[in-house]
Parts: C-alpha cells; structure tokens; sequence
C-alpha cells in the first residue's frame, strides 16, 4: 500500500484537541505507533498557544482548561501564557507517553485500499482505519480584501504575527476587528501608539456579569446547527460577545475602544469610508481570526455546497472515519477536551463493527 505503515488510529494535530483524544486512544488500549500516531508540524508542544505575543501572559487568558487526566496548577499569571502552556503540554506529552512526532507536515489524506485512509507527510505515509483531525486554524490566518489594498505604504499586520506593543511605537495604527484579540491589541498598543483607530463590521457586543452554564450551552448549539447544515462554523467566542471586565471598561471610558464601522477602502495613506472621511495609518493590524486550517483533506471531497464539512457531533457526515475536533463547537478548550473523548469512543464503535463484519 505505497509503502505505508498500518495503523488504527492517526491523529493530526497536537494543540488542546489532538492531545485530548491520544489520551483517550491510549486509555481505551491503544500503543502509540504500534496503533495510532500523533502528528505535529509545530517545532515544539503547544498547540497554538506556543506562538501567541509575549505581553499576553498567563493571567489574561480567558476560559484555558486543563487537559484530561492532569491538572494545570501553580502557573505563574505573570509568565507569558506561551511558556506556561509549551511547557503544560510537554509535561503531558510525558506522562502519558504519547510520543508526538514532529515536525511532520501532512500534506494530503486520500481514499487508500481496504477501506484504509492514506495519510500522505513529510515524514511517510500512513494507512489508517480512522482519522482524527485536530488542526485548529493559527495557520490560517483570514485576511480581508478591500479596494486599493495593495496601494498601502504602510505595513499590514496580522494577529498571527504580532508580536507585542513595542513594535508600535509612535504609530497610527488601525486595528480591524472585534473580537478578544482586537480589542485586547488596541488596550496595549494605546499607550505607545502616536493614535489608534478601532474598526469592525459590526457593533461590539460587551456582556457584562459572569457567563454561565446555560450561555455556554446556548452559545455552543448556535455554532453546532451551523456545522450540521454544512456551513462554515463560527467561532463559539463570536457568539458569546466580549467580557466587560474592568480593562475594557477603561478602554471604553479613555476612548481607546471607540469603534467605527467598517471602511470601504485602503488608501496609500491610509483608510477611506464612503462619507468621504478618511484616516491616515502607517500601520493596519487585521485581527480579523483564523479559518479553520482542512486544505489537507480536498483530495476527499468533503465540503458541502454551504462551503463547510456537515460534522455529526464530530463525525464527518460524508465519511464517519473521519473526526473533526476543536472545529466548530468543540473549538474552545474544554470543548475540545469532551471531543476528543466523544471522537474515541465512536472510533472504537466503527472499528469493533469493522472486526466482527469481517
């Protein structure tokens, strides 16, 4: 089979949900490489969080869940979340013996023979009898296309490659989105830029009080009826709204979060809006979020005609060997952590039919 290694199970992708469900696969029997692997193309552990900005330390990260079977306690909230959560996931990657294999690039998943999947990378291929994709979205980033982009002599920024609020010093910057990290990008840059200008497509939306059980759920259903119809999901925080916490309040009071609505141009100089105003920027920071990161799987044809993968709690509609997880609801990390043990426990079904069918 083109010189591949059979296993059960591969798991792509090593972040909060990868590592949830090697877990599961390993408590429920299964060998790391004698029956599924897990592969990585980070350089390290961390998922994602491996490669957020410095000033975004450990105490201001909103929601982050321990992983199954292992708590995360004593993080220092001064340290950056970066380190404290490289280090979380290296612990755990330990303790448990998953052996990650990285750097691997998956470069395609095809229809193999016997009913096996071809899981084609930098590292060889692999036939495997069930799939677990857990690739998040950091590498893809979503930049927006407006008239006149290309004119810019400015410099154009996204959230993936910032790097903190030095870089700005003494700038005009315009910051694109309304999101956690847009607003959290505008409260630090502030200080050291010459000005800052806030735009989004839509009005922020501040929630003020805790959110509980029950918005939680609510908001996760809003994300799951989207990916069952074939859509391209949400992300669950765009449906929760923006924490009102004691930062934002300042930064609404100050004037720094004093949004516009969205421009219909970029000038060379700058932003333009249809009224005819228009403001002056050496820099636009898009924080403008991510797509979820599937281009691996095209060679199997799953998109629907919404544009998205219908997904099945987290099977693949259109192919039940196939999980997605940390996509669409299962996208926030105790999310992901429940799919990847839900992810398992229909591997193991789908398998045990397969056996006794034979």
């Amino acid at each position: 089979m083109n010189n591949s290694r059979e296993v059960e199970a591969v798991v792509i992708g090593a972040g909060q949900a990868g590592l949830a469900g090697a877990y599961h696969l390993r408590r429920t029997g299964f060998e790391p490489d004698r029956d599924f692997v897990v592969l990585d193309r980070s350089p390290g552990p961390g998922g994602a969080w491996q490669f957020r900005w410095p000033s975004l330390t450990y105490g201001r990260v909103h929601g982050m869940h321990s992983l199954p079977g292992m708590e995360l306690t004593g993080a220092d909230p001064a340290r950056p979340s970066a380190e404290v959560i490289a280090g979380y996931f290296a612990a755990y990657e330990r303790a448990f013996g998953l052996r990650v294999r990285r750097p691997v690039e998956v470069r395609a998943v095809r229809e193999g023979r016997d009913g096996r999947l071809l899981v084609e990378t930098s590292a060889g291929t692999w036939a495997t009898r069930a799939l677990i994709n857990a690739t998040g979205t950091w590498d893809r980033p979503f930049w927006p296309r407006y008239p006149g982009q290309e004119t810019f002599r400015g410099r154009q920024v996204h959230t993936a490659q910032y790097a903190g609020p030095e870089e700005f010093a003494g700038q005009r910057v315009v910051v694109v989105g309304g999101g956690a990290s847009g607003t959290q990008h505008l409260l630090e840059i502030a200080p050291y830029a010459a000005a800052t200008t806030w735009v989004t497509r839509r009005p922020p939306v501040f929630r003020a009080g805790p959110f509980d059980e029950d918005a939680g759920r609510a908001a996760v259903a809003l994300v799951e009826e989207r990916v069952r119809r074939g859509l391209p999901p949400q992300s669950v925080v765009s449906v929760t709204g923006l924490p009102l916490n004691d930062a934002v309040r300042k930064g609404v009071e100050d004037g720094v979060l004093d949004r516009r609505p969205m421009f219909d141009r970029i000038t060379p100089t700058g932003v333009g809006w249809p009224d005819g105003r228009h403001v002056d920027a050496d820099v636009i920071l898009w924080a403008t979020g991510f797509r979820a990161a599937l281009g691996h799987l095209a060679p199997l044809r799953l998109r629907e005609p919404g544009g998205g993968i219908r997904v099945e709690g987290t099977r693949v509609a259109a192919d039940p060997r196939i999980h997605l997880v940390g996509y669409g609801p299962s996208a926030s990390t105790i999310g992901a952590n429940r799919a990847g043990r839900a992810a398992v426990r229909d591997i193991r079904r789908l398998l045990a039919a397969e056996t006794v069918a034979a």
